[in-house]
């Protein structure tokens, strides 16, 4: 089947939304999903309703033979192998495609869990990094559910640490195997998968990735972890004692694992994102049906103010989730769609066009997974005290949000890498940041007027360019106090992160609107309600995280100088986000859900 992306654009580069301002027609969203990209959106929605959810109870109390037909049922009709290229048996399909699936497959977070687990980190690893004779092996299979991925990276001592493993691999005498010894920790699929993509270093030096088959002598499963939460997946550690695993099934090259385990997670990251936003989507649907029914004081709790404010604010930051993570991935897509995939090198122009979006990758994951954190929280808040008992749904979906903060690097971590990511590119040339303060402190001394906009959503349009310029701000103050000593300041880097991850999340909610006004502007009514309110609550973020920078970078009069500069920068007039969000509740409850139209 062929792909289904867009029409290719001009390649963006990585982190460049900081230092450019970018037009609606730069932007894909989910207004440009095609006819393809809808069936199988269709196709995904009824796969999670008719077969996961009846399912739940099941996998909730560890059947994973549940688990496992699932995941036949999902290669059967395609959901499992999306990025498989068609000569392995897979779809070969699209980003897009490939973050519609996990999206809608998220009305369980179990078995996403258990999916994402198999599709992503336990299959791409072959796609992106195995030998001819590894993809015909594995990948086939992997795509039709037949056998079950899993990816071992993680260790007691070397969580989002990754590179300090202490599991070893040794060349045996006779250079047929290499004999791995280690235990590998919060393995997802481990209690049912054939199939691992384990990490030990050669000599104790050379961090590289391994096939091993769970049938490979000296290789075995430790018990089931009982976890807070996402129950219906099976966790458990690995034990390698003498395993021996074939020369061949050394995954890439030697010494160069961390390539794998970095690019790998880049693309978890992005899915991790589309499965949080389908996962609000489903919360917010029983927040709102449970609103509508629960009566006190004579009269049903959707009527009330302050629940439906909560409801509004669940519904606009879903509408952002979806924008920030169909962006990002129609930017990968219009830059895979330039790639000749039969010339040679092109697996490796491949990963480079996936890496360079990782700090977008790592925004989505930081910001989705804060965001259905807080759409659960309130979720069980409208429940009530039956939001507090297993029986309703508002429970589970609590408990199962937690992990997502910590999955695929810790939030602590992407919010180091962001920063981090942005700084180093600057340093190497390839980001302008640096010129880009300069000319901002430039015009800030000379007292120049603010960039102006025209047409729909001028005034958002300038709020966004005012985060930017506050954020450039707030990181021009920071080098130059701390200069190449930054990276060890990690309050600032992080503070300096949130407000990158604003300006991200603001201008894709703000483009999105803008893409819907001009086409139809009686469409763009809640698209704009909805923007409205984020882009007022960013602001507030924004400025309190620059206030934190300014307050660590200076003191006495630099201080209150570098203030006045803040608060000029930071000006903006009130929103009367009451209004708006009365109007965003009033169509969810009509409509009983999140939908646009």
């Amino acid at each position: 089947m062929a792909t289904v992306s867009a029409t290719p654009k001009s390649k963006i580069s990585g982190g460049s939304f900081l230092l450019e301002n970018r037009s609606a027609s730069d932007v894909f969203t989910p207004e440009d999903f095609t006819e393809q990209h809808q069936l199988i959106a269709q196709t995904a929605e009824d796969f999670a309703a008719n077969e996961i959810v009846p399912n739940i109870e099941k996998m909730e109390h560890k059947d994973f033979s549940i688990s496992r037909d699932l995941l036949k049922k999902a290669g059967e009709l395609g959901l499992s192998s999306a990025e498989i290229p068609e000569v392995y048996g897979g779809m070969e399909l699209d980003k897009v495609t490939a973050s519609i699936i996990a999206d809608h497959i998220a009305k369980y977070a179990g078995f996403a869990t258990t999916w994402g687990g198999h599709t992503g980190i336990g299959t791409l690893p072959i796609v992106y990094f195995g030998s001819e004779e590894q993809k015909k092996k594995y990948l086939p299979r992997l795509a039709s559910g037949e056998i079950v991925g899993a990816y071992a990276l993680s260790e007691a001592s070397s969580g989002s640490d990754a590179l300090n493993c202490r599991a070893r691999a040794e060349l045996s005498a006779d250079g047929k195997y290499y004999v791995l010894n280690g235990e590998k920790m919060w393995i997802t699929n481990a209690g049912f998968a054939d199939l691992f993509t384990v990490f030990a270093k050669i000599g104790g030096e050379k961090f590289t990735a391994f096939l091993v088959e769970k049938t490979f002598p000296g290789f075995s499963i430790g018990a089931e972890e009982h976890k807070m939460g996402i129950r219906g997946s099976s966790t458990c550690p690995l034990i390698l004692n003498d395993c021996q695993a074939p020369v061949e099934n050394v995954l890439g090259e030697i010494g160069k694992g961390h390539v794998i385990a970095f690019n790998i997670l880049n693309v978890g990251r992005f899915k991790l994102g589309a499965m949080c936003v389908g996962g609000a989507r489903v919360s917010l649907e029983n927040a709102v049906q449970y609103a509508k029914q629960r009566k006190a004081f004579g009269k049903v709790i959707a009527d009330f103010g302050l629940v439906r404010e909560k409801i509004a604010s669940m519904a606009a930051l879903i509408f952002v989730g979806e924008s920030l993570v169909y962006r990002t991935v129609g930017m990968m897509d219009d830059a895979l769609s330039q790639i000749d995939k039969h010339a040679p090198g092109a697996d490796k122009e491949t990963r480079k066009a996936i890496e360079e979006y990782a700090v977008e990758c790592s925004i989505i994951k930081v910001w989705g997974s804060e965001m259905i954190d807080y759409v659960v929280d309130e979720t069980v808040q409208i429940y009530g005290g039956y939001g507090f008992v297993e029986e309703y749904p508002a429970e589970r979906a609590y408990r199962d949000a937690r992990i997502n903060r910590i999955f695929e690097g810790t939030n602590e971590i992407n919010r180091l890498i962001i920063a981090g990511f942005l700084l180093k590119r600057a340093a190497s040339g390839q980001l302008p940041l640096m010129p880009a303060i300069k000319k901002l402190m430039d015009e800030v001394m000379s007292g120049a007027s603010t960039e102006d906009f025209e047409g729909p959503l001028s005034e958002e349009r300038k709020l966004v360019s005012s985060a930017k310029n506050l954020t450039l701000f707030a990181a021009g103050v920071a080098s130059q106090k701390y200069m190449q000593s930054i990276q060890d300041q990690q309050e600032v880097m992080g503070a300096i992160a949130d407000m990158v991850i604003e300006v991200y999340a603001m201008e894709s909610a703000t483009l999105r609107a803008q893409k819907i006004a001009e086409q139809s502007a009686s469409s763009a009514m809640l698209p704009i309600a909805m923007t409205r309110v984020y882009l007022s609550q960013a602001m507030e973020k924004m400025e309190s995280a620059a206030r934190k920078v300014v307050a660590a970078a200076a003191d006495g009069d630099t201080l209150r100088a570098q203030s006045a500069i803040l608060r000029r920068l930071a000006k903006h007039d009130p929103i009367n986000t009451i209004q708006l969000r009365q109007e965003i509740s009033q169509k969810v409850i009509e409509r009983g859900k999140y939908a646009l139209n």
